[in-house]
């Protein structure tokens, strides 16, 4: 595959942690093979997270951290998102910054509708979904029906024209051997190396 311009999103609130550790893993891989890659960490950004209310006019100016991470979705030929399962889903602060950050006239086009979607501004795109968990991945699928997975793949990414998206479930994080943690670490790198 030729090189390609990967955005990746550590979602994760906190600094040192194994999202961190999958984010740096993959950025290495991807840079080492040449892919184009810009990298934006959730525990760096400084913005309000609340959109603030219920419709989007008046909607609050970006700031320039978070216009710039909007500007690199814009730039992206391939989206990566990582982030830690949270009470089912991602972390509060990472829901405020795709709140306030895929609008309207940027990441779709409300004025024209398909089957009661908003046309989106963001074809052209693949994505890769990283997710950290102390849930396994068959519970997650069983008793979960992968509802963060879909949240984010579907609900999030495919709605602003981002697709295919496909995830990847590291998890039970709890307990995990060291070779676990590096070989989960390894398959974050195999998929920077090939950009997907």
């Amino acid at each position: 595959m030729s090189a390609r311009k990967i955005l990746i999103l550590n979602g994760h609130p906190a600094e040192n942690t194994f999202t961190q550790a999958l984010s740096d893993s993959y950025e290495s891989a991807a840079a080492g093979a040449g892919h184009d890659v810009r990298l934006h960490k959730l525990s760096q950004l400084e913005f309000d997270p609340d959109f603030g209310q219920a419709g989007f006019s008046g909607a609050k100016r970006l700031e320039p951290q978070i216009e710039a991470v909007l500007a690199d979705f814009e730039w992206a030929d391939h989206v990566v998102v990582a982030f830690p399962l949270w009470w089912g889903g991602m972390p509060g602060k990472l829901k405020g910054l795709f709140d306030r950050i895929l609008l309207p006239g940027r990441t779709f086009d409300p004025r024209v509708v398909t089957d009661g979607l908003p046309k989106p501004l963001l074809t052209g795109k693949s994505g890769r979904v990283l997710v950290a968990a102390d849930t396994p991945p068959e519970l997650m699928a069983q008793y979960y029906d992968n509802a963060a997975h879909v949240q984010v793949e579907r609900q999030i990414l495919n709605f602003v024209g981002i697709d295919p998206v496909e995830t990847c479930h590291f998890g039970a994080l709890q307990g995990a051997s060291s070779e676990e943690r590096a070989a989960w670490l390894g398959t974050a790198a195999e998929l920077g190396a090939l950009g997907v």
